[in-house]
């Protein structure tokens, strides 16, 4: 429930800083930059929030294609509204419940070890490293 009300909150209220790009870009290839940039604000400030902890967590700071997974692995939402949010979370969502199948679609010419995490992020049986992800992404 708290991570409810503080996801509501930073969807309300804050803003993804551009400023953050150039970090970015140093992670991304330019194919993936162009999929970041058309997320949505609230996408965007979210993944980088999971992308910092992962960049600061021991297990995954080093591993590339995690930290591209912070930064793309709601890709498949498009530019979801409020309303929308929630929506998904009153009674359910069926083009955001197929995010993980979209993003995976975005991403499978580029960089297939990247769609595979994401198309794989919301499953309960995998391995720790997707496990310690997940934890990061439900806060």
């Amino acid at each position: 429930m708290f991570s409810r009300l503080k996801q509501g909150y930073r969807c309300l209220f804050l803003k993804f800083d551009k400023n953050n790009e150039n970090e970015i870009k140093n992670i991304l290839s330019q194919k993936e930059f162009e999929i970041f940039s058309e997320m949505g604000d609230y996408d965007k400030l979210h993944s980088f929030l999971i992308y910092k902890k992962c960049k600061e967590n021991g297990i995954l700071k080093d591993n590339k294609n995690y930290l591209k997974l912070a930064l793309l692995h709601d890709c498949g939402k498009g530019n979801v509204t409020l309303f929308r949010r929630v929506k998904k979370v009153l009674i359910g969502d069926k083009k955001l419940e197929k995010h993980p199948e979209n993003a995976f679609e975005r991403l499978k010419e580029i960089n297939i070890d990247l769609a595979i995490l994401c198309r794989d992020h919301h499953k309960k049986s995998v391995e720790d490293k997707m496990k310690l992800f997940q934890e990061f992404d439900d806060e």
